[in-house]
């Protein structure tokens, strides 16, 4: 195995200093890159989808479980596996607790094509306790772009999707799918694929933090027992 060069503390402080400078970059490119996405138009969503869950049947906007934004893993699990995608797992392994995301108005639920009889007693092996339901018919999966249809068969890809609700009209704003997922998982990371953002005062549009209810100068992150959900 080819390892790095063996320097001198003084050495690798002025590697060290020299990456910052690219590292800086990639992160103002990343918030600008950010600030675009919550500039997308959005398409409403006129279909009805039927989802099974833990309380049996319920809509894209039950989804949303009151809040204004949601985020939705398109978990692999074809109705004929056993278990479900190693991917995913890994990727859902890395979710942390959920308070930080609902206390900015936003859901995570994972959805997959498996009958949700399956779905559950894998959920339970792996120890996950995120929201996860059943699109049973498959219509959800082909329009959001995650099953397709290769040589006369159906395949799988990973995804996520983020969509937005106004009243009772739901609105979809964003989708990333494979290669796309990597490095996210974060709470920021995810916030950061939705058009309300992360709603901290620095973010472009200003304004939309105070405006949404969060106070002008308020803690944005707090121990997640100590949010009003």
């Amino acid at each position: 195995m080819s390892l790095p060069e063996i320097v001198s503390r003084a050495e690798w402080r002025a590697a060290r200093e020299e990456l910052l400078v690219k590292e800086k970059v990639v992160t103002r490119a990343r918030d600008a890159l950010a600030a675009e996405r919550r500039g997308l138009p959005m398409v409403r969503i006129d279909r009805e989808y039927v989802f099974e869950g833990g309380d049996g049947k319920a809509t894209l906007l039950d989804l949303f479980e009151g809040r204004q934004q949601l985020v939705v893993h398109h978990f692999m699990f074809a109705p004929e596996w056993d278990a479900g995608c190693r991917g995913c797992s890994a990727f859902l392994d890395q979710i942390g607790h959920l308070a930080h995301l609902k206390a900015r108005g936003t859901t995570f639920a994972a959805v997959s094509r498996a009958p949700y009889t399956r779905i559950l007693p894998f959920k339970a092996r792996m120890g996950w306790t995120v929201p996860w339901y059943s699109a049973p018919s498959g219509d959800f999966n082909v329009d959001f772009e995650v099953t397709l249809e290769q040589d006369g068969e159906l395949v799988e890809r990973p995804g996520l999707s983020c969509f937005l609700r106004d009243g009772d009209q739901v609105f979809h704003t964003y989708s990333t799918y494979e290669r796309g997922l990597d490095g996210l998982g974060s709470t920021t990371g995810l916030l950061d694929l939705t058009a309300l953002g992360r709603q901290e005062e620095w973010e472009e549009p200003e304004g939309r933090a105070s405006a949404l209810g969060t106070p002008a100068g308020s803690e944005p992150v707090r121990y997640h027992d100590e949010y009003d959900d």
